[in-house]
């Protein structure tokens, strides 16, 4: 699916997303990976919902996030709150959702000016 193209480059926007893959202002990924606002998308070594490790978060927690909003897929699955206890202590908030919810959920957090953070599991052979 293809969302609206964007006239600024200075905020990284999800422009675009599939079963394979998502669109950062028009750029392809088609693996798992933390985009922000303000930075530019970065790995997450996480092929796999089931690879993800309480290191993980404690990674996306170094940004100081309000809230991390995790896409996990093509469904929408639950991470097991001790992988997140570092964050919860922290009172940085994690939703979990399926990809595409993510990716609208960021952008709208994202436009109204929210420290978010998008964190995509993808997996191209799934």
């Amino acid at each position: 699916m293809k969302l609206h193209q964007s006239d600024t480059q200075k905020y990284q926007t999800v422009t675009g997303y599939d079963a394979s893959g998502v669109e950062i202002n028009a750029e392809r990924y088609d693996y798992s990976l933390i985009v922000l606002p303000e930075t530019p998308p970065r790995p997450l070594n996480a092929p796999t919902f089931e690879s993800l490790t309480a290191a993980h978060f404690d990674l996306i927690g170094q940004d100081s996030p309000d809230v991390v909003i995790l896409g996990t897929g093509e469904r929408q699955r639950f991470i097991h709150p001790k992988l997140t206890a570092a964050l919860t202590m922290r009172r940085i908030g994690v939703e979990c959702m399926d990809s595409q919810a993510a990716c609208r959920t960021y952008n709208i957090l994202m436009g109204e000016g929210r420290k978010v953070t998008l964190a995509l599991i993808i997996n191209p052979a799934a």
